[in-house]
């Protein structure tokens, strides 16, 4: 933030400024280029970061802050797109691919890097990053390819958000280890129940209260009113996580589960979008301003981020041949479990605030989300055979994860009005 330790209103609206138009200029970028616009945001922010034009400092206490916001706006619409029910639906595939897609993915590349020499805490962060699925890109690219209703589609979009529950409480069991805790059965069992037992909790308790509060919430007249009782539940339950000894980013995500069923959620998901569009892109841009360009040309980090990129791919493909007894196209699920996208981020810059991990390790995680989130929309579409795109009403689509983190712009969502094929992320050239 210009100048350096300045924290004057007219520094913090010339980081405003320059992040604002740096991200959306280059998302709109990246979605011509058919990638997800949370690329182009990213980019924005190593361009604006220490690296190149030092405008965006990430460990400005306002900037840090304005990204927590994001984090927590992000995760909150992730769990509000989350069907409980419709995830008991698919049954024991989703839950395979989902528990095959974690464990591998982490068993090996906490393996890799301990054979470079990696210490325990630095490498448990790199195998949690590789635990995670996108669920906004992966449903984006999906929906593109009309596959989002088949089997294959329902498969993914279930394990996806399984990986980001057991994501999640494996981010919350590696906080506790950084934190002074030890790598012990007792302290993973602890950390697990918390995480686990305040979903539950918030989710018995919320269907019980959400209702009746939510009914007074209408009779208020003052426009916008019920988005943002919704969004201070989400940072209220984020405020009740964290003093439960979880991550507040758990908080934020079983608020968005306890609304899911609200009759209100299309109205809370607008105002959730229309907030996360300011925040969200704060929270990438952060990120991006964080790396250091010279520790990504380090040997080291190349090393590492390539080996993480390869055994991230594999572990997904082979989570989607899981389940033999599912006949439907393997291939096609496996692929679409590879991009680690916005949450993948989540764990990298999780590792670098709390100094589990250095920049050179922090480069190399960045480059493994951003190869596996590049690869996965030309793969799919190649593999895909592309019918017409589909625009679900209940899952990732118009004004929700998938227009924060791919970038479905209102021009592509507006009915009636047809989506370019060179602005289809994904599509077959």
């Amino acid at each position: 933030m210009p100048p350096s330790g300045e924290h004057s209103p007219t520094s913090l609206l010339v980081t405003l400024i320059a992040v604002i138009t740096a991200t959306k200029l280059l998302g709109e970028i990246a979605q011509r280029l058919r990638q997800p616009a949370v690329l182009g945001e990213l980019i924005a922010g190593v361009l604006l970061g220490g690296s190149v034009l030092r405008v965006l400092d990430p460990t400005n206490p306002v900037v840090a802050a304005l990204a927590e916001i994001g984090v927590l706006v992000l995760l909150f619409a992730i769990g509000l797109e989350t069907d409980l029910r419709a995830l008991a639906r698919v049954g024991s595939a989703a839950t395979t691919v989902a528990l095959v897609g974690v464990v591998l993915p982490f068993a090996m590349g906490y393996g890799v890097v301990t054979a470079l020499g990696v210490p325990t805490v630095p490498a448990l962060v790199c195998g949690a990053a590789l635990t995670a699925t996108s669920i906004g890109i992966s449903a984006r690219v999906l929906s593109d390819l009309g596959r989002l209703h088949s089997p294959e589609g329902q498969v993914v979009l279930a394990a996806a958000v399984l990986d980001d529950v057991v994501g999640l409480i494996i981010l919350s069991v590696v906080s506790v280890v950084v934190g002074g805790g030890t790598v012990t059965l007792g302290a993973v069992t602890r950390t697990t129940a918390v995480a686990v037992g305040f979903i539950a909790v918030a989710l018995v308790l919320g269907t019980i209260a959400v209702p009746p509060v939510f009914r007074l919430v209408e009779r208020v007249q003052v426009a916008g009113a019920l988005g943002l009782f919704a969004l201070a539940f989400a940072f209220g339950l984020a405020v009740l996580a964290s003093a439960a000894g979880s991550a507040t980013i758990v908080g934020a995500f079983a608020a968005g589960l306890v609304l899911h069923p609200t009759p209100h959620r299309k109205e809370i998901e607008h105002a959730t979008t229309t907030l996360g569009h300011f925040f969200v892109p704060f929270f990438f841009a952060s990120v991006g301003a964080a790396v250091e360009l010279r520790a990504l040309a380090d040997a080291r980090a190349l090393q590492v981020g390539a080996l993480l990129f390869a055994v991230g791919v594999l572990g997904k493909v082979a989570a989607g041949f899981a389940p033999v007894w599912f006949r439907g196209h393997k291939l096609l699920i496996g692929l679409a479990m590879i991009p680690r996208g916005e949450v993948g981020l989540i764990f990298a810059q999780t590792g670098l605030a709390t100094r589990a991990i250095d920049a050179q390790l922090f480069g190399a995680i960045m480059l493994m989300v951003l190869g596996t989130t590049f690869v996965t929309p030309p793969l799919l579409g190649r593999l895909g055979e592309r019918r017409d795109p589909e625009r679900p009403t209940d899952l990732p689509g118009e004004g929700g994860v998938d227009d924060l983190v791919a970038g479905t712009s209102r021009r592509q969502g507006a009915p009636g009005t047809p989506t370019p094929p060179e602005s289809v992320p994904g599509s077959a050239p």
